[in-house]
């Protein structure tokens, strides 16, 4: 199995120090030294650790078992989306954006107006966790600011959003 991993062409030292080429696992040459390695000439338990040892790795690699899709989960009638129900996100609604130079930004003072990229009515984007998800309209509730969802952004565009 070792020597799979290495095309056969491993070398390991004999007793007498000399290289040659690793034996196949369980023959009892290369690695033990010999014809004798693995019996009562051989150190003792250097056969059973390899076999040890060679389980150990197989075990390691042991073929994954996955439920068939469609499947009901078995987490006392929970699916796994249940554990992430309660988790806050940060939810953003930007009005625009606008890039200005460091000398302009110093000059901002109270009554300096901030030109935006957008045109007055245009939807504003809805960004949860940095992410566009919608776009909505402006309203105001009592004294405080609210967005109406107007669209859903479709998955594959929130995927390309360059925004994030």
């Amino acid at each position: 199995m070792i020597d799979d991993l290495h095309g056969g062409d491993m070398d390991v030292r004999s007793n007498s120090g000399e290289l040659g080429p690793a034996d196949p696992p369980g023959t009892g040459a290369g690695a033990g030294g010999g014809a004798g390695a693995g019996t009562a000439g051989s150190a003792p338990g250097l056969a059973s650790a390899s076999e040890e040892s060679r389980r150990s790795f197989e075990r390691a690699f042991e073929k994954a078992e996955f439920a068939p899709f469609g499947e009901k989960p078995r987490q006392g009638g929970h699916s796994n989306i249940d554990i992430l129900l309660d988790v806050p996100l940060p939810i953003t609604v930007e009005l625009g954006r606008t890039s200005m130079t460091i000398r302009d930004i110093l000059d901002l003072g109270p009554g300096s107006v901030v030109e935006l990229d957008r045109v007055a009515g245009e939807p504003v984007d809805i960004l949860v966790n940095g992410k566009l998800v919608a776009r909505g309209e402006v309203v105001v509730i009592d004294e405080n600011f609210g967005v109406r969802v107007v669209d859903i952004v479709a998955p594959a565009e929130r995927l390309s959003s360059p925004k994030s």
